[in-house]
């Protein structure tokens, strides 16, 4: 039977994990945009006949993201552990498991970013380049406003990928949803912990998408 009581402690139980996991998402989001945006960037004006041709760097860059890519994160999150020991002072936790998160996210927006840029009509950037715009003009004036609303929604996603990344931690002390998910509802066995877990994720993943929807709408000119 369904108590007061029973619902008090797995509000109890949830809210911490729930900050955590909001609070490894938010920071490293931030990371993994800040590493993938100039990526992404690169990779669309490098490419041959763009407005920075460089071949050899884009196949180069490509390749090092395709490579990160191919890492599952349980296995990368493992692999880079002196580094977030490194930068954060320890392995364990929330803070320790942002290094991770923001390393094996920034590949994908890299892509993401390439992928709405490239959306854009070349129309505009030769019309912009005929007026005598610069390269970082091109780059910040024309094709990043063109490409906003696939830009959020590829962000959005990332958020998403993020969430289900950050569940994973928690298996190596990563700490949020995940770590609550493994420690009640797998060792414990309490099944209501997990069915919990789930539907708040499910829940967050649903409000994050809404929300992104909504500001893509809203910067769409067409």
């Amino acid at each position: 039977m369904i108590t007061s009581e029973y619902i008090k402690g797995l509000l109890e139980l949830l809210t911490p994990s729930l900050l955590d996991t909001l609070y490894m998402v938010f920071f490293s989001t931030i990371f993994a945009v800040l590493i993938g945006l100039p990526l992404g960037i690169i990779l669309v004006i490098t490419e041959k006949g763009h407005i920075w041709e460089k071949p050899n760097l884009n196949k180069v860059l490509s390749f090092i993201i395709n490579m990160m890519r191919s890492l599952p994160f349980i296995i990368l999150i493992i692999a880079i552990f002196p580094l977030s020991r490194l930068i954060v002072g320890t392995t364990i936790g929330r803070e320790a498991a942002v290094v991770p998160l923001s390393i094996a996210a920034a590949p994908f927006v890299a892509r993401v970013i390439e992928s709405a840029l490239k959306e854009v009509s070349w129309g505009i950037i030769e019309a912009s380049l005929s007026v005598g715009a610069t390269i970082p003009q091109i780059i910040f004036k024309v094709m990043i406003p063109e490409a906003m609303p696939s830009l959020i929604l590829g962000v959005t996603l990332t958020i998403i990928n993020i969430i289900g990344y950050s569940a994973m931690a928690g298996a190596v002390g990563g700490g949020g949803l995940g770590d609550l998910a493994i420690r009640y509802g797998y060792q414990r066995f309490e099944t209501d912990v997990l069915i919990a877990t789930i539907i708040v994720l499910m829940i967050l993943v649903e409000i994050i998408q809404n929300i992104g929807n909504l500001l893509a709408k809203k910067f769409d000119k067409r």
